[in-house]
């Protein structure tokens, strides 16, 4: 089985950096999101997210998001080869995880830019709505991003 950093060291200079590129294009998607999140939060009655430091935080935990978590490493073919009851194995699992924390971040991140835009202020159960929401997807994100990352040490 070939490890993960031998395939690394296998690919060309210019995979390497179109790899790097797209890695970094995903982080500022994911900042963007926190971004827009942390505005439409802020912009709210209920003073959660009132700090620079609080809006710079959201940048980096959706930055740390995006990058663990969509671009997954593949599974070691022995995870693979195991079922959870029919529905999928382990890695699939894994996969759902990070599509559902990528979807959910997404949707909290559509949400508050169209408030943004429509210069709607968002409640307090909205604003915190959101915030549960757009953390839960990004944690889902990491989570899967570790999870994937660790698993390739398996043989």
């Amino acid at each position: 089985m070939v490890k993960r950093y031998e395939s690394w060291r296998t690919r060309s200079l210019l995979s390497r950096f179109a790899h790097l590129m797209e890695r970094t294009g995903l982080a500022l998607a994911g900042g963007s999101c926190g971004l827009f999140v942390a505005a439409h939060i802020a912009r709210s009655n209920f003073n959660l997210i009132d700090t620079t430091a609080a809006i710079l935080g959201m940048m980096v935990y959706g930055a740390s998001g995006f990058y663990l978590g969509i671009d997954l490493p593949p599974a070691p073919q022995k995870l693979r080869e195991l079922s959870l009851r029919g529905l999928g194995s382990r890695a699939d699992a894994v996969e759902l995880l990070s599509a559902t924390g990528t979807f959910l971040t997404a949707v909290v991140a559509v949400i508050a830019v169209s408030s943004i835009i429509l210069d709607e202020v968002a409640r307090p159960r909205g604003a915190m709505s959101a915030f549960v929401g757009w953390v839960l997807g990004a944690s889902m994100q990491i989570a899967a991003g570790i999870i994937a990352r660790t698993r390739t040490h398996i043989s």
